[in-house]
């Protein structure tokens, strides 16, 4: 079974994350979600895409219990290349991509949420990168794309605290492009959805082609290097026991190596 679930309303199509309690990025949704891209990607008539999470959160973070699998493994930058290739993909969509958060996008959720072109929030959302708690890194572009959004200063603080913050300050930041009350937070992100996919297909196609040129063209050899980073740490003995922690829901004891 699929753990999304795709809805299209006019030329609008919404995809929900579907995998209870945190929607937690597992390999079976980056998967679906690469399936999914496909589908709509042969579909002409889809000009805006609408993503969010049911139930508590958009996504809690990456899918830790399944991350150890990978932790004896020769190659956990690997894992990390996997999740960066799809999230380039999303960046790169030829369809606005526009992220409805509630609850929470923390980890690889808030590194998904990055990847996409417009980030609507609720006010009392939080977001936030704490892998570090975990004796890890982020490792799908997270520490590349963040500090796009919030400035390099903003980005250390946030990455090397692990502290997240709310939707309101996400706002503040440039993390987020609005915040809204929970009640509202998907009709004004329906609403915006709707509001692009009325204009004509080729102008749409033709921004979204463009501003991409804006960025430096150092992001591709940094998303490199975080991946080869990512493979290296996920090895430590901190990372083993800062996932086990987190799995234990104890305090994790790190050693620095």
């Amino acid at each position: 079974m699929s753990t999304l679930h795709v809805e299209t309303t006019g030329n609008v199509a919404t995809i929900t994350i579907q995998s209870p309690p945190a929607n937690a990025l597992s390999s079976s949704i980056l998967n679906d979600l690469s399936i999914e891209l496909d589908s709509i990607e042969k579909n002409k008539e889809i000009k805006a895409i609408l993503l969010k999470g049911e139930g508590k959160f958009f996504s809690a973070g990456a899918d830790i219990k399944e991350f150890t699998s990978f932790q004896s493994s020769s190659d956990s930058g690997g894992l990390a290349g996997k999740g960066q290739e799809l999230f380039d993909r999303i960046e790169h969509f030829h369809i606005p991509i526009i992220a409805a958060i509630h609850g929470a996008a923390l980890g690889g959720g808030l590194e998904l949420a990055m990847a996409c072109h417009i980030r609507y929030v609720a006010d009392d959302a939080k977001l936030g990168l704490p892998e570090l708690n975990l004796g890890i890194i982020p490792g799908f572009a997270g520490t590349q794309r963040l500090p796009r959004h919030v400035g390099a200063a903003k980005a250390y603080e946030m990455i090397l605290t692990g502290v997240p913050i709310s939707g309101e300050e996400a706002v503040k930041v440039g993390l987020a492009n609005q915040s809204f009350s929970n009640d509202s937070l998907l009709q004004e992100a329906e609403k915006t959805a709707h509001l692009i996919a009325s204009k004509s297909g080729p102008t749409i196609k033709q921004v979204m082609n463009l501003i991409p040129y804006a960025y430096t063209t150092q992001l591709k050899d940094g998303i490199k290097k975080e991946a080869e980073a990512f493979g290296d740490v996920f090895k430590n003995e901190d990372a083993r026991e800062g996932v086990q922690a987190f799995i234990e829901k104890r305090k994790p004891e790190f050693k620095d190596q």
